[in-house]
């Protein structure tokens, strides 16, 4: 997802990226039973917490200025760039403190053992394709409220609650169920088709709203050597990125929300039927990039990058990943995804956008306080402009791209998200049910349909099957759309 990319790349859904959000470099998720069972009766307070420091207008969490802060960035599409200068931040207001930071792409490898321990670090950016569940680890009271956070005067103006600098729906993302919110997504992800208008415009095309001008155009570049379409075919859980808003998009988000509930046959629902079978009709007529169920998302993106493909479903985290490999005049840009047809209950541009790279701090952090003080000068609006000039991306903070040349593929994404409108939507279960997912819902039916071994109907009914399985499974915890 950045995450919940492979991040979020959550994802999030994941991720990022990551998820989703995955959110960013995603890997393949790794299943949370261990996890789960051995986080069961690791909750409660830890006996090395840093005494609380004195509270003033600058520090006005009450940080300890002497205690030691640990910070685990996940080391995906964003980089680290973004986070050692909010440190560098963090050490100058607190000077006598120890900052001990670190950035891995194995999140739950490296941290797993440190909770089943009691000694997490204070901070921990938790995304990519070894995200930890979220949910397990607020069932389990692993998670410190960020409430306190929340209601902290803003680092910029304290006449402002920091709750009241961010972007609509960060807080409700970060809640899970109830007031309490466990998380903060710190980036701000726009989902869809990302495509090269050049490479459109090559073809004397725009870009298709609905499905019949999708085939005409996957046609046409066809014709002249080029795929319509790859994915991150190892990691088929990006699909969902313009799969799941074009299904609101037909159907209307209660459709989504049905889903995310793990209703009783929410999956067949015609509005599902019809855009899984849309998206078959791409491997049926040869319009998917030969060889992409077996590239991941570097290669996928890098096949796409070097025009051999006209559209890839993704997060905004993909223009800073693939920078390296993204040519100059490419003129990066994203689109809602392509509908049916006019009998849509939603119109064309109704976009998939939501908070990505998911920031927690552990129950048993030493210092919450520092860890969620960081997370403040993070949601400046110097340290916002500062991670949308680095990597590309929107941050949760409500602003931050004043005196920013906008990238071509930012640009496009705040294009994207003013032609939205209303119409922004956000599912959730890439944070909710990670295993779900990634593993169910994205490798065993998206990927196996679209590399040709299941058709859409066994699809839907082999993914309803998981959602059935997950809803019956006391041992998760279940969320529900208010």
């Amino acid at each position: 997802m950045g995450s919940t990319s492979a991040e979020s790349r959550g994802p999030a859904g994941v991720g990022r990226r990551t998820m989703i959000r995955t959110t960013a470099a995603l890997g393949l998720s790794v299943p949370a039973l261990s996890f789960l069972t051995s986080c069961a009766s690791s909750g409660g307070d830890s006996g090395d917490k840093a005494k609380t420091g004195t509270k003033t207008a600058t520090n006005p969490l009450g940080v300890n200025d002497t205690a030691t802060l640990e910070f685990v960035l996940f080391d995906g599409g964003f980089g680290t760039q973004y986070a050692e200068d909010a440190v560098a931040q963090y050490k100058k207001a607190f000077p006598k403190a120890e900052v001990k930071f670190s950035a891995t792409q194995k999140i739950q490898s490296v941290l797993q053992p440190r909770f089943n321990q009691g000694t997490p670090p204070d901070l921990i950016d938790n995304s990519g394709a070894e995200q930890m569940d979220m949910g397990v680890l607020s069932s389990k009271n692993q998670l410190t409220d960020l409430t306190p956070l929340l209601d902290a005067p803003s680092y910029d103006d304290p006449k402002k609650k920091v709750r009241d600098t961010l972007r609509p729906g960060i807080v409700e993302m970060g809640q899970l169920d109830g007031a309490p919110v466990w998380i903060m997504y710190y980036a701000y992800t726009v989902y869809g088709v990302w495509y090269s208008q050049k490479a459109l415009d090559a073809l004397d095309s725009a870009y298709p709203e609905t499905w019949d001008q999708m085939l005409a155009v996957c046609e046409k570049a066809k014709k002249k050597g080029i795929a319509g379409w790859t994915y991150a075919g190892k990691y088929p859980y990006y699909l969902p990125f313009s799969l799941y808003p074009m299904i609101g998009k037909v159907g209307g988000r209660e459709v989504l929300d049905a889903i995310d509930n793990l209703e009783p046959n929410a999956w067949k629902h015609p509005a599902v039927k019809a855009c899984f079978e849309a998206y078959y009709e791409l491997y049926k007529k040869g319009y998917v990039l030969k060889g992409t169920p077996g590239l991941d998302h570097i290669q996928s993106q890098t096949a796409w990058a070097q025009g051999k493909a006209l559209f890839i479903p993704n997060g905004s985290w993909v223009e800073n990943e693939s920078a390296n490999v993204i040519p100059a005049d490419f003129n990066l840009a994203v689109s809602a995804p392509t509908g049916i047809d006019s009998s849509d209950k939603m119109p064309f541009g109704t976009i998939w956008a939501s908070g990505g790279e998911p920031f927690i701090v552990p129950s048993k952090a030493a210092n919450a306080l520092g860890g969620m003080e960081q997370l403040r000068i993070m949601l400046s609006e110097a340290s916002s402009r500062n991670f949308t000039a680095k990597v590309k991306s929107l941050s949760a903070f409500n602003g931050g791209t004043d005196g920013i040349t906008l990238t071509p593929g930012l640009k496009s994404g705040v294009a994207a998200l003013e032609k939205a409108g209303a119409n922004v939507l956000n599912p959730r279960l890439q944070d909710w049910y990670v295993k779900l997912q990634k593993e169910q819902i994205g490798v065993s039916g998206l990927g196996e349909m679209m590399a040709g071994r299941l058709t859409p109907v066994e699809a839907i009914n082999k993914i309803q099957g998981y959602a059935d399985a997950a809803a019956k499974d006391t041992s998760i915890k279940h969320y529900k759309h208010h």
